[in-house]
């Protein structure tokens, strides 16, 4: 099992929405049973809290199901649970490797690096641009599944 985990600042807008997008992506691409998703903050802030209603709205007017989402956060535990870390932004990156204690680890991945856009994903909960993070995202998940395929040849 390949497994991917999503990480923001505070896990209630761009981690939930990257989770939501890309468990929508690999189940239409029939993967459910080869891949799995999950999400997570570098603070503490949102623990156990629904993603935030911004999110919430975006993910049902694309039709993709927000179940099961929950504010977590990130652990040291993750680094040898997951396969793919991926952080919205640098600062997140910094602070995954900080928390996971590996400075530099290639499975710890800047979302947009993979989707060759080079930059960070914005926080929406300070924009207030739910679109334009979920069409970031979007490209981010979409790059991201076509990597994950390549690399463990699942065509």
């Amino acid at each position: 099992m390949i497994n991917v985990l999503f990480v923001c600042l505070g896990n209630i807008c761009r981690s939930p929405m990257a989770e939501a997008l890309f468990r929508d992506l690999v189940e239409k691409e029939n993967l459910t049973d080869k891949i799995t998703m999950d999400s997570a903050a570098t603070s503490s802030w949102h623990i156990g809290s629904p993603p935030h209603k911004g999110t919430l709205a975006i993910l049902k007017k694309n039709s993709i199901s927000s179940k099961g989402l929950a504010g977590r956060q990130l652990t040291k535990e993750d680094f040898e649970k997951f396969d793919y870390i991926v952080g919205m932004d640098e600062s997140n990156v910094k602070n995954i490797r900080e928390i996971t204690g590996r400075p530099d680890h290639p499975k710890i991945l800047r979302l947009l690096d993979i989707a060759e856009l080079n930059k960070d994903v914005p926080d929406p909960y300070y924009t207030g641009d739910f679109e334009e993070t979920y069409q970031l995202v979007s490209e981010g998940c979409t790059a991201l599944l076509e990597k994950i395929k390549n690399e463990h040849n699942l065509f």
